[in-house]
């Protein structure tokens, strides 16, 4: 098997559930629907796609993300969103979503990318 930094078959970045009774669940995917992150790892992270806070029955904030198409759009866009996301992970503040959205996270005193991915 080869490391999936040196392998030209992509197939791992994504894949289209079309059994799924909830597909599509996400309206506004404009490429193939990536079902992969079916649960967004960014759900516990700070992030850019859109969400609303809510008190579930138990008290506890938490974030709804459905209307989030990030992780979703695309196989190759969808992985490359949420790599770079976690790079450097944030965790989420427990706050509603600022406007604009939080930029993505840089390494303490580096500089690297343009963190409006």
């Amino acid at each position: 098997m080869q490391p999936k930094d040196l392998t030209s078959n992509e197939a791992f970045k994504g894949f289209t559930n079309t059994q799924c009774p909830f597909l599509p669940c996400h309206p506004g995917v404009e490429r193939e629907f990536n079902c992969l992150f079916c649960y967004c790892p960014l759900i516990a992270y700070e992030c850019p796609g859109p969400y609303q806070v809510y008190t579930d029955a138990n008290g506890l904030t938490r974030k709804d993300c459905s209307a989030c198409t990030l992780p979703h759009d695309g196989y190759r866009q969808s992985w490359g969103f949420i790599q770079r996301w976690l790079e450097y992970p944030q965790p989420w503040s427990g706050k509603p979503q600022t406007d604009p959205p939080m930029r993505r996270p840089r390494p303490q005193g580096g500089a690297g990318e343009d963190a409006g991915d």
